[in-house]
């Protein structure tokens, strides 16, 4: 049994279903990506896994437990971090305390784990003190991975983690990732960069009108010749 699960969702946000009977899963230790053109529902799988929306149908669970029906904030009290797209980081806050924002569930001392985040991103402790407005969009997006690390979660959702950042920029956050992976988190990404997202990913997903067309580990994917031809550029 998967550690987290989305079987057969089907819904949207009040009008025609965006997706239909979508399957998405991982465990933990492992990154799986969702890829697909343009509306495809990829944002969509992922927030209602969050419970950002209402399942027409569907089951949602973590660890063995039905989660169907908890709101979203009960979910990130299961386990479940979610870093968005945009809006991601309080700009007008220093990093330490963008951290710090991120704690707001714990109740026990946070210094151990501010210095594990810290140790992932060494960056971000150079830089404690400075605002986030004043960092640049790939140190912006550490502090967003490391936000959502405070509550210590089994599960990271991350929504186009490398929207807007230059292909350098890129590769070290993907290298960032992987050492996420490496604490034993289950990870999910949302991602325009397919081939690359595919090259670090252990399994994907490929969605065309909200359903499952492709699935497989990220070295099939990439190998396969429909998918190359179809999402890869050839």
């Amino acid at each position: 049994m998967p550690f987290f699960s989305g079987e057969n969702m089907t819904g949207g946000y009040g009008g025609a279903d965006i997706i239909n009977s979508c399957t998405i899963n991982v465990n933990r230790g492992e990154i799986v990506t969702i890829l697909g053109p343009n509306g495809a529902g990829k944002s969509t799988a992922m927030k209602a896994m969050l419970g950002l929306l209402n399942l027409k149908s569907g089951k949602i669970s973590i660890d063995g437990k039905d989660i169907s029906k908890l709101t979203p904030q009960d979910r990130v009290k299961e386990g479940i971090s979610f870093v968005p797209q945009s809006r991601n980081v309080f700009t007008g806050l220093s990093v330490l305390e963008n951290l710090e924002m991120g704690a707001f569930l714990r109740e026990e001392r946070i210094e151990e784990i501010i210095e594990e985040i810290f140790a992932l991103f060494p960056i971000l402790k150079e830089k404690k003190a400075q605002i986030v407005g004043e960092l640049s969009g790939g140190q912006r997006q550490q502090v967003a991975l490391g936000r959502a690390l405070m509550t210590k979660p089994s599960v990271l959702m991350l929504d186009e983690p490398t929207a807007g950042v230059s292909p350098i920029v890129m590769d070290e956050l993907f290298d960032h990732i992987l050492k996420v992976k490496k604490t034993n988190v289950a990870i999910i990404m949302v991602e325009q960069n397919a081939k690359q997202a595919l090259s670090i990913a252990d399994r994907g997903y490929v969605l065309v009108t909200g359903e499952n067309k492709f699935s497989g580990t990220g070295k099939e994917l990439l190998n396969d010749p429909e998918v190359r031809r179809s999402f890869l550029g050839g």
